[in-house]
């Protein structure tokens, strides 16, 4: 995401999260309307602690987009903790579809096509390091730690600050 789009989707955050419960409700109504196989996934769940993780986890991410380091580790272990659940990679673009409805509803007309690419650039950017984390934890933990490994002879990576 570039500095442009982390502002856009900050900005709306106030309205978003003016409108967390309205958000959730929404979110979860239209991700079970087209995914029956997510509903599937929260049959025993209680669904006012999950809508409230949902707004808890859309929070940090906001306030992480400029800090990679710590949006992967929080998005990361949300990932592996997924497979878990029974998550499935096709999961993440009925989830995705089910966000953007529910933006769209609290933001109203505030949900230009500028914003709606924000928010999407930032669920890409989510979904992806979810998918990988999953991957890796649904994965033997020899082939996961292979995963994690430097190649052999290749250059080591530094960090110049």
């Amino acid at each position: 995401m570039n500095p442009d789009q982390i502002q856009i989707v900050r900005g709306a955050w106030p309205v978003v999260a003016a409108g967390a419960d309205t958000l959730a409700s929404r979110f979860y109504a239209r991700l079970f309307e087209i995914d029956q196989g997510a509903a599937r996934l929260f049959g025993h769940v209680d669904m006012d602690a999950q809508r409230k993780k949902l707004i808890q986890t859309l929070a940090v991410v906001v306030a992480s987009l400029d800090d990679p380091d710590r949006l992967l580790n929080a998005v990361g272990a949300l990932g592996k903790r997924h497979v878990h659940y029974g998550v499935e990679d096709h999961h993440f673009d009925t989830v995705g579809e089910a966000l953007i409805d529910a933006l769209h509803q609290v933001l109203g007309d505030g949900f230009t096509p500028e914003v709606q690419r924000a928010w999407l650039e930032a669920y890409t950017l989510i979904a992806s390091v979810m998918r990988r984390a999953l991957v890796r934890a649904s994965l033997p933990e020899p082939v996961a730690e292979q995963l994690t490994q430097e190649p052999p002879g290749s250059p080591a990576l530094t960090r110049t600050s």
